[in-house]
């Protein structure tokens, strides 16, 4: 694996040439590994969402706009985050921005520090989505090694019920529950019912659609 694989990349798209370049090289003597782009759908085309990142995006660009390209990514479960940059920032275009999720919504000439600031706040964002994501494919991985009868008696224990209780709810013997309990929390890879009850709420918050 070389160091691109796992150097979060800023990619950075604006249709100003001179803009790209200065920024480019402001950047990367800041530390960052930054790919230029002319457009949002060259950024499209080259974006691999496998990898970390930030998107530092003018809002104003020929075909399809800061804002355009926002909405395409946060339609997606692979968002990135945003910081947008702009000569001709207006309050709507601002709000519009903050509401999808944005870093923040700077104007042109941007000041470096403050571009800086963005950008890494952006990678730690972008670092715990990818961290949350990996979190909820372990949980679902895990769920989905479960028997129907398993998954049934998951429920009834995070929700506090005992194995006597279990037994006459699902028509079984308390041993068979006892078993299958065993069995639960083996292929849940958890020692307790608090952990349990963890991974109960963390499937829950994983499957509801972002705000």
């Amino acid at each position: 694996m070389n160091d691109n694989d796992t150097t979060p990349t800023v990619y950075l798209v604006d249709d100003d040439a001179s803009v790209r370049s200065a920024l480019t090289r402001a950047l990367n003597a800041e530390g960052f590994h930054v790919l230029s782009l002319a457009s949002a759908d060259a950024f499209l085309a080259e974006y691999d969402p496998e990898k970390p990142g930030c998107l530092v995006a003018d809002v104003a660009m020929p075909g399809t706009d800061g804002l355009q390209l926002q909405s395409v990514l946060t339609s997606t479960d692979r968002a990135l985050p945003i910081v947008f940059i702009t000569g001709n920032a207006n309050v709507r275009m601002s709000v519009q921005a903050m509401r999808g999720g944005a870093v923040t919504f700077l104007p042109k000439p941007v000041r470096l520090s403050e571009l800086a600031a963005a950008i890494r706040e952006g990678l730690e964002r972008d670092h715990g989505l990818r961290q949350r994501r990996a979190t909820r494919v372990a949980i679902q991985s895990r769920l989905a090694a479960l028997t129907a009868r398993e998954r049934q008696v998951f429920e009834l224990v995070v929700a506090g019920k005992m194995n006597k209780q279990i037994a006459a709810q699902l028509g079984a013997a308390e041993k068979t529950v006892k078993v299958h309990r065993g069995r639960v929390m083996f292929k849940m890879r958890v020692r307790s019912v608090a952990e349990l009850v963890t991974l109960a709420t963390q499937a829950r918050e994983s499957s509801r659609p972002p705000l």
